[in-house]
């Protein structure tokens, strides 16, 4: 079994950072894809960021310049440091992973709350 565990979501002021954090854990062969998505009520899920094995990175045209994704292959972890917050970046946050496992598949973490007040 593969698990995705998101840590780092939080209540912040605009203007200000935060930095998400999602590990995976299991029985992993190897991590194909990572990356970070954000769900708001009423909205699709959206990408914001993603990062491949070959660290090749996409990012939103709304949080570049703002937002970097990265990954430390040897803890299977991948990061989301957010700078220059805005209120329209409050939203849930989900960690996404195309893992090689006993099969490839695509893993979702369970999410976690950014909120940005201004």
């Amino acid at each position: 079994q593969v698990q995705l565990e998101e840590s780092g979501g939080g209540l912040v002021r605009a203007g200000g950072s935060l930095r998400l954090s999602c590990a995976a854990s299991g029985n992993i062969v190897s991590i194909v894809y990572m990356g970070w998505y954000r769900q708001v009520p009423g909205k699709q899920r959206e990408l914001v960021a993603s990062i491949t094995s070959g660290d090749n990175t996409n990012y939103a045209d709304s949080v570049k310049g703002r937002f970097a994704i990265s990954r430390d292959n040897a803890k299977n972890t991948v990061y989301l440091q957010m700078n220059s917050l805005e209120p329209e970046d409050t939203g849930v946050y989900y960690c996404n992973a195309l893992i090689h496992s006993k099969v490839y598949f695509n893993y979702w973490g369970q999410g976690t709350q950014v909120t940005v007040s201004s």
